[in-house]
């Protein structure tokens, strides 16, 4: 009895062993199933390309990074999209921050299709301290407060350069500007009056804050051999210095509407007139206001 006893419990013991080194068995084969293969491993910096290719992409074609503006440096900063990026604002010109239908500003507008109203009258009317080719304090002496500051600076300027200007007409009133361009009408014809005098009330004499000047002496006073005299030239050169301009250019006389006139200087002030001058334009330009189809 204990034989079989002994027999049985051997053979209990082995069933389980072989039961055992079954389980084993098949736990191995099952284990080595999931194992990746050296090839498939990733190495460090490189994306899975089970999931995405190497520009960032899923599968499908979709991104999981986020989407930002790329700056475009051919079209001045802006995006993909063609659009000024969200954080950047756009610098105003500034001739659009100028009222020039302003007839008390000194950045006002005159010219054939711009007028000043009928019964306008500067009310800071003054006698700049200057040399004119006259000696009465008449109207045509004066102008505008700022501006005749402004040219007692240029005329001291002129002389500290060995140039010595003077004053020839300087502010008309509606009234005077009426008389003279009716005898320049008398003289030669409407239309050929207008190419170098102002239909009444499109006058920038009547501003008073523009002026004719030349020589001491006189000579070529509102002439056209002023344009060749030394004091034509330093004008050309030093009168934005002071904010002023050569209101009629040569060679803008399809925007101007007028002649070259280089002895008639406009004031607007030194950041207007630097600008004009470094950008070669006439005040209608810097507006935008032309062309001028006006033809009063």
């Amino acid at each position: 009895m204990n034989a079989m006893r002994r027999r049985y419990g051997r053979g209990l013991v082995l069933g389980v062993l072989m039961l055992v080194l079954v389980m084993v068995t098949a736990c191995a084969k099952d284990t080595q199933g999931v194992l990746p293969s050296p090839s498939a491993q990733e190495e460090p910096g490189d994306q899975n390309t089970a999931t995405t290719d190497n520009t960032g992409e899923n599968a499908d074609g979709s991104s999981d990074e986020p989407v930002t503006p790329v700056e475009d440096d051919s079209t001045g900063g802006e995006n993909g999209t063609g659009q000024e990026p969200a954080n950047e604002e756009k610098q105003p010109d500034p001739a659009d921050q100028v009222d020039f239908s302003d007839a008390q500003s000194v950045t006002v507008l005159v010219n054939k299709e711009y007028a000043l109203p009928e019964d306008y009258e500067p009310s800071d009317l003054v006698y700049p301290d200057v040399r004119f080719t006259f000696s009465e304090k008449i109207e045509k002496r004066m102008m505008r407060s700022e501006a005749a500051a402004a040219l007692e600076k240029l005329f001291d300027g002129a002389e500290e350069d060995g140039i010595y200007l003077a004053g020839v007409s300087a502010y008309r009133s509606h009234s005077t500007q009426t008389s003279l361009f009716n005898r320049y009408v008398k003289k030669d014809g409407l239309e050929k009056a207008k190419t170098y005098s102002a239909v009444p009330g499109h006058s920038e004499h009547e501003t008073g804050l523009a002026i004719d000047v030349s020589g001491s002496d006189g000579k070529c006073a509102a002439e056209d051999c002023f344009g060749d005299t030394k004091e034509a030239e330093w004008l050309a050169k030093h009168a934005t210095e002071y904010g002023f301009i050569i209101r009629y250019p040569e060679g803008k006389e399809g925007i101007t509407g007028y002649k070259y006139e280089p002895w008639h200087l406009r004031y607007v002030g030194t950041e207007i007139s630097s600008d004009i001058a470094e950008r070669g334009i006439t005040l209608e330009e810097y507006y935008n206001a032309v062309p001028v189809t006006a033809n009063p």
